[in-house]
């Protein structure tokens, strides 16, 4: 008895040890495309993959998975997965969707979140700030990720976390691929805006500041098209 319950116990830490380790395999490849680092239509091979990031091909496959579900991977006859390719146009489609969700997520964080929460919002607010200043778009991208995870815990509504979760990372891939550091400033201070008001439990201001990044990120993405 004592043996099947310990080897029951050892098969839930692998599970869980397996989960982490996808988790993290997930955090990586996604920030490798985002940053450009893996270029659109670049191949992904699992053996190369783990090598590379010293995560096993257990994890990298699930990792894969999640991105191919995000739309960041797509399945190519006799190439295996690649790199998704990134189309400008597309980038209004899906600021389009992003707006109402991103805007009711804000309004819906600002209501509930906690003491903890504001906190940390005021916290990453100023990191973010300092890394767009600083030039330093690795720092800057990770605090994007911990700005979007504050509020979306704060927000307390996962249905529409799911769906705005990876619109936030073909957003961020794009910026990184057409963006300049002036850019990356003017980004900062509106999720510190953003992260502010959330922080102040003002849901009116929040989705205004909501609106507000949406805005400019229209806007961005005109100007990469020459239509200003």
């Amino acid at each position: 008895m004592i043996n099947l319950q310990g080897g029951a116990l050892d098969q839930q830490e692998d599970t869980g040890n397996m989960a982490s380790l996808a988790s993290q395999a997930y955090r990586i490849l996604e920030e490798m495309i985002v940053t450009l680092a893996l270029a659109p239509g670049a191949t992904l091979s699992e053996v190369i993959l783990s090598t590379k990031i010293g995560i096993g091909r257990t994890p990298i496959r699930e990792a894969l998975k999640r991105l191919e579900h995000q739309g960041l991977v797509t399945s190519m006859p006799r190439k295996g997965l690649i790199v998704r390719d990134m189309k400008v146009e597309d980038q209004f489609t899906l600021l389009e969707v992003l707006r109402p969700l991103d805007r009711l997520i804000a309004a819906k964080a600002a209501t509930w979140a906690t003491d903890a929460q504001r906190t940390a919002l005021r916290a990453c607010a100023k990191a973010m700030t300092a890394a767009a200043e600083a030039k330093e778009l690795h720092a800057f991208l990770e605090f994007d990720r911990e700005c979007d995870e504050i509020i979306y815990q704060a927000a307390r509504n996962p249905f529409a976390v799911d769906i705005v979760t990876p619109l936030y990372s073909h957003c961020r891939r794009f910026m990184c691929a057409y963006s300049r550091d002036r850019d990356l400033v003017l980004l900062a201070a509106l999720h510190a805006t953003l992260m502010q008001t959330v922080a102040d439990c003002d849901p009116e201001r929040a989705a205004a500041a909501s609106d507000a990044l949406i805005n400019y990120l229209e806007a961005f993405s005109k100007a990469v098209l020459g239509l200003t």
